[in-house]
């Protein structure tokens, strides 16, 4: 009886632990993608906020697909929603629909960056992304 427990137990276990490693495979994944769209156009800001926007975008479909579709103050208030922040409406995360309507545009490309970094970590922190 104690061997069938036991048995049990390591099977459970093993089981929990390939969770973890896909999950973490898929978490890293993603972050990888996001390295690379900030890589590939980290010198013109207004390709680097297309490249989150469309990244974000992706990153939806996994949670809310009908999400990827939103555009303009749509789009800023589920990635608000999704963040319990207001910062796309109101802070750096409103070049994400000015932007591509400009051919050149200044603003902090690096608070971009970081709050994009800080949605999609709360995206995996939830489970909600299945990329």
């Amino acid at each position: 009886m104690l061997a069938t427990i036991a048995l049990v137990c390591l099977i459970l276990t093993l089981m929990w632990l390939r969770k973890l490693v896909k999950m973490r495979r898929r978490e890293n994944a993603v972050l990888r993608e996001l390295d690379r769209c900030i890589e590939c156009s980290r010198h013109d800001p207004v390709a680097l906020a297309a490249a989150l926007s469309h990244f974000l975008r992706r990153l939806t479909l996994g949670d809310t697909a009908a999400a990827a579709a939103y555009h303009g103050e749509r789009w800023l208030e589920y990635l608000d929603q999704r963040s319990s922040s207001s910062e796309f409406r109101q802070g750096v995360g409103r070049v994400l629909i000015e932007a591509p309507f400009r051919p050149t545009m200044s603003y902090d490309t690096v608070a971009l960056i970081a709050l994009v970094r800080r949605w999609t970590r709360r995206m995996l922190d939830a489970g909600a992304t299945h990329a």
